[in-house]
C-alpha cells in the first residue's frame, strides 16, 4: 500500500516542477509555442525523419491533437510530409531548414534557462541534483539505468559504515518489513568489522556512481580457513546493472587470494535476487531455519562456497 503522504509529496513536487519548466505556459521559452509543440519539434529535430504513427506512439498524444499540431507546423513551413509506404493511414515527416532553426532556438533557450537556474548552485549541489534526477528515473523506469554510467569500486572510509547501516535498515524495513532489531544486527556487524579490521584478511567495497554510494559488501574473517561474505547491498537505482554479481566476485577473488578455503554467508529466503547471484557463483545451501528475529517470519539460510573449486572461475 502506498502511503498517502508519499502520494501528496509527489503531487506537490509535480506542481512545483511543471511550473518551473513552464508546462502550462502558452509561450514556452518566450516563443509562440507550447511545451508540447516544443517537444514535437525536438523529436523532429533529433530524428529528422519519422512517421506520424511512431511520433504519436512515443509521445502518447491524442491522435487528433497531434494531427492539428502537425498541420500547424506544415502550414508554417516547419515540416514536410509524404505518404508512409508501410502504413497508408500515416505519413513520413521530415523537418525543414526553417523548422530546424526553431528547434535549435528552443534547445539553446532551454540550456540557457537551466544554466540560469543553477547559477547560484554550487558544484556539489549540482551533482546531488543530477544524481537525484537519475535516481527518480531509474526507480520509475528501471530500463533507463544503463551500465554506461560508470561505477567505481573503492575501499571503505570514514562515514561509509554509517551510510551502510542506514541504507540497509531503511531499505529492508520498507521492502520487507524488517524492524529495528535488523538495524541493530547491521550496526553490530559493521562495528565489529571496523574495530577489528585486518586488511590482510578482510575487505569492504563501496560502489559509487556519479559520486553517490550505490552498493556495498564486505569480507570478514570467520576464523580458521573460512571467510564470511557480509552485508551485500544495492541501492534500488543501481539494481539490474550486474553490480551485485560484481561485488560478490570481488569477495570471491579476495578470499581466494587471502588464503581462505571456504566463503560462507547467511541470508533470508526473501532476498531472491541475491540468492540467485550466490547460486550462479557456485554457493551451495547448507542449512535453513525458520525465525522471526526481525519481525516477520522468514527462513534464514546459510550458503557456502568451496574456494578451491572457485579459483578457476574467478581468475
Amino acid at each position: 500500500m502506498i502511503a498517502s503522504e508519499t502520494i501528496e509529496t509527489i503531487r506537490a513536487f509535480n506542481r512545483f516542477y511543471t511550473n518551473k519548466i513552464g508546462v502550462l505556459a502558452k509561450d514556452y521559452l518566450a516563443t509562440p509555442y507550447t511545451l508540447v509543440e516544443g517537444r514535437i519539434l525536438y523529436e523532429m529535430g533529433v530524428r529528422e525523419r519519422v512517421s506520424a504513427t511512431e511520433l504519436n506512439r512515443d509521445l502518447g498524444l491524442d491522435p487528433a491533437y497531434l494531427s492539428r499540431i502537425l498541420k500547424k507546423f506544415r502550414e508554417a513551413g516547419f515540416i514536410d510530409s509524404e505518404p508512409d509506404p508501410a502504413d497508408k493511414r500515416s505519413q513520413i515527416l521530415t523537418i525543414t531548414g526553417k523548422g530546424r532553426e526553431i528547434y535549435e532556438t528552443l534547445g539553446e533557450r532551454s540550456r540557457r534557462q537551466i544554466a540560469d537556474d543553477l547559477r547560484n548552485v554550487d558544484e556539489a549541489s549540482q551533482a546531488r541534483l543530477v544524481g537525484s534526477m537519475q535516481t527518480i528515473r531509474a526507480i520509475l523506469d528501471p530500463s533507463s539505468a544503463t551500465p554506461s554510467q560508470a561505477v567505481i569500486m573503492r575501499p571503505h572510509r570514514i562515514g561509509d559504515m554509517g551510510w551502510l547501516i542506514e541504507a540497509q535498515a531503511t531499505a529492508y524495513a520498507r521492502e520487507y518489513g524488517l524492524n529495528e532489531k535488523f538495524e541493530a544486527l547491521i550496526a553490530e556487524i559493521a562495528g565489529k568489522f571496523v574495530a577489528n579490521f585486518n586488511p590482510e584478511r578482510e575487505r569492504c567495497w563501496i560502489a559509487e556512481r556519479d559520486g553517490r554510494r550505490v552498493g556495498s559488501v564486505m569480507v570478514a574473517d570467520g576464523g580458521g580457513d573460512t571467510a564470511k561474505l557480509r552485508l551485500l547491498y544495492l541501492d534500488p537505482a543501481a539494481r539490474g546493472l550486474g553490480l551485485g554479481r560484481t561485488l560478490v566476485e570481488q569477495c570471491i577473488k579476495f578470499s581466494t587470494l587471502a588464503g581462505y578455503k571456504k566463503l560462507s554467508l547467511w541470508t533470508n529466503d526473501i532476498l531472491t535476487a541475491a540468492i540467485h547471484i550466490y547460486k550462479t557463483a557456485g554457493f551451495r545451501l547448507v542449512s535453513e531455519e525458520r525465525h522471526a528475529m526481525f519481525g516477520p517470519e522468514y527462513v534464514g539460510q546459510t550458503w557456502e562456497l568451496d574456494l578451491r573449486e572457485a579459483k578457476l572461475s574467478v581468475a
